[in-house]
C-alpha cells in the first residue's frame, strides 16, 4: 500500500481576484473548482490544477478576505516545488515571472506569489504524467508538469522519521523523503526551523495532501490511528475523501482519494466557472453567493487579451 505523491496543497490568501490572477493567469493553470470552504461556507475554496483537475497538479486556496500577512514557521510547509521539462522552461519561467523571482540556479527557479507564498521550479527527469493545463501564453512543453513536492519548517526532523517511513512508507531520497506509487511520487523534505514562531494568514501553507487510492483510504486511516497519531474520521468532501493530522513535526497532513474527482458535478470543458456546491450545501447558496468576492472567468480574460 503506497501514495500516490501529493494530492493538493492548500493554502491561505486574503484577496482571491488577485490571486486568480495569478495561479490561472500568471502561472496558467486551470480554475477547475470554484467553491466553498466545508468547515466554514462563508469563504471560498479555489482550485488550481491541469486540464482535468488531476490529484498531483492541484493548489487550493481558502480566502479570508482582509487576513493578516502570514509567516512560515515550525511545523509549517514554508514551500511548494514543481515541474518543468528544461532548462528552456526554466528560461521562460524566469522572463515571464519577473519580479516574482527571487533566485535563479541553472535548472532551478525561485519566486513567490502576490502574498509571499514561497514556490520553487526545476527540471525534473522522471517517468510521471506531466499534469499540464492549457494556456494561450504558454506553451505546453514549457508549462508547470504538476508538484515535485513540498519543503516543511521543523525544528527536529527525526521525531518525524517512525510515522513517516514506518506508517506512511515514505522512502529516503536526497534530503528528505519520497511518497511514490504506482503512477506517481512525491517528495517532503525539511529545513530549520526559523527563530521567529509561524504565523498563519495570507500566503501560509494550510496544509498538504497526499494522494491515496480510494480502497486503500480507509485502511490508510487505521494504520494513521494505530500509529498514534490523532487522526479525524473519514470525511467525505464530496469531490475527495479525506482524513486529517498533524505528524510530528506539527505539519498538518491530509490523505485524500483520487476521485471521485471534480467532474462529478460540471462537465469536464466547463469546470470552474460557476459556484459549485455539494449536495450537502447547495441548501445555502441565496445565503453564500452574494457574500462571496466577485471573481473573472481567466479563460475569457485569456482569450480577450
Amino acid at each position: 500500500m503506497k501514495l500516490e505523491g501529493v494530492h493538493h496543497v492548500t493554502a491561505i490568501t486574503a484577496d482571491a481576484p488577485r490571486n486568480v490572477e495569478f495561479y490561472a493567469g500568471l502561472l496558467g493553470l486551470r480554475l477547475v473548482k470554484k467553491t466553498v470552504n466545508q468547515d466554514d461556507p462563508t469563504v471560498y475554496h479555489l482550485f488550481y490544477a491541469d486540464e482535468r483537475g488531476d490529484p498531483g497538479s492541484d493548489i487550493t486556496f481558502f480566502e479570508y478576505p482582509g487576513a493578516r500577512q502570514g509567516r512560515a514557521g515550525a511545523g509549517m510547509v514554508h514551500t511548494v516545488r514543481w515541474r518543468v521539462a528544461s532548462g528552456d522552461a526554466v528560461d521562460f519561467w524566469e522572463k515571464r515571472l519577473d519580479n516574482h523571482v527571487i533566485s535563479r540556479e541553472v535548472d532551478r527557479l525561485t519566486f513567490v506569489d502576490p502574498e509571499g507564498l514561497r514556490h520553487e521550479l526545476g527540471v525534473i527527469e522522471m517517468n510521471d504524467e506531466p499534469l499540464i493545463a492549457d494556456h494561450p501564453e504558454i506553451p505546453a512543453e514549457l508549462a508547470l508538469q504538476g508538484f515535485d513536492g513540498v519543503r516543511a519548517f521543523t525544528a527536529d526532523a527525526e521525531r518525524s522519521r517512525q510515522l513517516l517511513e514506518e506508517t506512511l512508507e515514505f522512502e529516503p531520497r536526497g534530503d528528505g523523503w519520497e511518497a511514490r506509487g504506482e503512477q506517481r511520487g512525491g517528495l517532503y523534505a525539511y529545513d530549520p526551523a526559523p527563530e521567529n514562531p509561524g504565523v498563519g494568514g495570507a500566503g501560509t501553507v494550510h496544509h498538504v495532501a497526499w494522494a491515496s487510492p480510494m480502497d486503500d483510504h480507509p485502511a490508510w486511516r487505521e494504520r494513521v490511528a494505530a500509529a498514534g497519531a490523532h487522526v479525524t474520521p473519514i470525511i467525505d468532501r464530496f469531490y475527495f475523501k479525506s482524513i486529517y493530522f498533524r505528524e510530528p513535526s506539527g505539519v498538518l497532513f491530509e490523505i485524500a482519494t483520487i476521485g471521485p474527482g471534480f467532474a462529478t458535478d460540471e462537465p469536464l470543458e466547463h469546470l470552474g466557472e460557476r459556484l459549485s456546491l455539494p449536495p450537502d450545501f447547495e441548501h445555502l447558496r441565496s445565503q453564500v453567493e452574494p457574500i462571496l468576492t466577485p471573481l473573472p472567468n481567466p479563460r475569457e480574460t485569456a482569450a480577450a487579451r
